[in-house]
């Protein structure tokens, strides 16, 4: 259980290594859709501000382990 998360971290740290603008990427394109959405969409959904939230983290991390890597 632990070796296989290892390799999970190591295969994935490889792969960000490689890509390191593709978290902060993808974590504008959650906050653009979460903006469309907020336009679009009425209900509780627009509301919760989900995608904004969740790209702001993904952002953030994004960022954070470009500098790391």
């Amino acid at each position: 259980m632990i070796q296989s998360f290892s390799r999970f971290l190591d295969r994935a740290s490889e792969f960000l290594a490689a890509r390191k603008g593709l978290l902060p990427i993808l974590g504008i394109l959650l906050i653009l859709l979460n903006f469309i959405i907020r336009l679009a969409v009425p209900g509780w959904f627009q509301q919760s501000d989900f995608f904004l939230h969740l790209g702001l983290i993904l952002a953030i991390l994004g960022f954070l382990l470009a500098q790391a890597l």
